[in-house]
Order: C-alpha cells, then structure tokens, then sequence
C-alpha cells in the first residue's frame, strides 16, 4: 500500500485555538492584518506536528469575508503575505514542507446558490496571481458545485504547477454527491479532463469520504487515469442548512485524533494518497497521522 503524504489541518481554527485575532466575518484574515506572526506559528505547529503540506491562509482573503471596500483596498495584499509567511514558514525546517496556494470559493462555502462566474472569477485570477510566486502546487479548496469548477479551472488552465481540485460534500446525502446535489462523476470526469495532478473531498464529516473515494476510485480506474485521490475531513456536526460563515459558527463535535487516524486507515485503503484535515483538525491529529505513516507497517 503506498505511503500517504501528510497534509496539514483547519488553520482559521487553529489561529482561534492560539488566541491570534479571529472573528467574524474576517474569520483567519484577522490574523493576517493583526497578527502575521501568528500565523507563520500556526504554520509552523502543523509542520512540527509532521505535515509535509501546509495550506497558504488565503482561505479568507475574499469579498465574502473582507467585505467588497476592504478586498478592494488589501485583499491582493493580504494574499501575498499569506503566501509569504507560508513560504517562510516551510523554509524555517530542514524537512522539505511544499506550499499550496488555497483558492477558496470566493462567494462563500458551501453556497452554491450565491454562485456568479462573473463576479467570482475576477476574484480568483487575483488571489491565483498574487500567490503564483511563492508556493509549489495549488489546492481549490471547498468546491460545491460544477460551476464553481469551471469558473476556478479557467483561471488555472496555464498553469505549471501541479493543481488539486477539493470538493465538499453532501453530509447527510445516501450517495456521495456535491453540495449543489450535482453528480461526483461528472466532477471526477471534469477533473480527469483538465489533466489536474488530483481530486480530492475536503470540509464534509469523515463519514462520508470513504464512499466518495471508493466511488471516485471506481471512476478513475475505468477511464485509466492516474489522478492521485486525497481527503481532508472536518469536525463539524452534518450540516442540513446553508450556512453563513460570517455570521454563524456551525456546530462541532468531538472527533479525537485516534478516531480520526481510524478514518484515515480506510481512506487510504480506498485509494487515498494526501490525508489531512480541515476545520477543527489540529495538530494533534496531524501528529497522529505522521506518527502512522512512520510506523515499519502502516497499512497496519
């Protein structure tokens, strides 16, 4: 069984957890403007923690959470930096540590309904263009529907480094599906089509990953792709309604870092390469993760 490469965990909670400024609806970009060192020590927990990937803290750094006046004034600066102190903090270890460059929904997760391409594509070709220096692969992060894709693909077409596409997923859905109800399938073909690196699920409950990759895993074998397969799970109860994430804290739950590594075995037995977390995983579950995949057996 392939060895798993370890991701990092939630950042926004994380800066919360540190005491770094963090509120709503600035939610992790707090940190960015108050508190920039802040966040090159979250950075750096996650990476001590193991994580051989960490995630720029761009995940906030757009008009759903700056609001439109500030975004216009700083939000290319913001991910710029957010994009530098990753960088530096993956150079603060001897380890090798890649950046990714989080592209977030820029109208809001789990919102498919807010979606406008011609809104939200500007938005992301100016994080994409403000971060392109600095980090070594990118991640699309929280992708609730196939419009969300496309709009997000064209900005990435041209580029060279290697691109993962995140969805989330239905969490109360018998069939794994996205949030918007449209069908995985026709994302994994999508992703498969525009020759990405990798799909991976991210900000859903881990219950519900492993049969997205098994279905996913079924769909890539059958049109002999090699797209690596990743999971990044969060600690939320099942979300039922849309939320608004500038407004309302969404419930979580316990999910400590040895339940979480149980999810992560089966994940990587489904065909998972890159296993991290989001939203409420922490270093402590990152720790576990690397403590796994160091152990002479870990399909164990």
């Amino acid at each position: 069984m392939n060895r798993v490469t370890i991701l990092d965990g939630g950042m926004g909670r994380e800066l919360d957890r540190m005491g770094a400024p963090f509120s709503r609806p600035l939610w992790s970009a707090e940190a960015l403007i108050k508190a920039p060192q802040m966040v090159v020590k979250a950075h750096c927990a996650f990476i001590e923690a193991g994580a051989e990937i960490i995630t720029t803290n761009s995940y906030a750094c757009v008009p759903f959470h700056l609001g439109e006046q500030l975004y216009n004034e700083r939000g290319v600066e913001l991910a710029e930096l957010a994009a530098k102190l990753a960088s530096e903090a993956a150079s603060s270890t001897k380890r090798k540590v890649l950046v990714a460059g989080s592209l977030p929904p820029p109208m809001g997760s789990y919102r498919p309904d807010l979606f406008d391409a011609q809104i939200a594509q500007p938005v992301t070709r100016a994080l994409y263009q403000a971060m392109a220096e600095y980090v070594d692969l990118w991640i699309v992060e929280t992708i609730s529907s196939l419009a969300e894709f496309d709009s997000t693909a064209a900005v990435l077409r041209d580029t060279k480094k290697p691109v993962y596409f995140a969805f989330t997923l239905d969490d109360n859905s018998a069939v794994p599906q996205l949030r918007s109800g449209e069908s995985l399938t026709e994302a994994v073909d999508r992703v498969v089509r525009f020759n990405a690196t990798g799909l991976m699920f991210n900000c859903s409950i881990p219950e519900v990953m492993g049969d997205a990759l098994a279905a996913a895993k079924r769909r890539i074998e059958s049109v002999s792709s090699d797209l690596q397969l990743g999971v990044y799970a969060n600690k939320f109860t099942p979300i039922t309604a849309t939320p608004d994430a500038r407004r309302e804290a969404i419930e979580t739950r316990e999910v400590g870092p040895e339940g979480y590594l149980e999810f992560a075995k089966e994940w990587q037995r489904q065909g998972a390469v890159i296993i991290g977390g989001c939203c409420g995983i922490g270093p402590e579950h990152i720790e576990f993760l690397s403590r796994w995949q160091h152990l002479p057996e870990t399909s164990a």
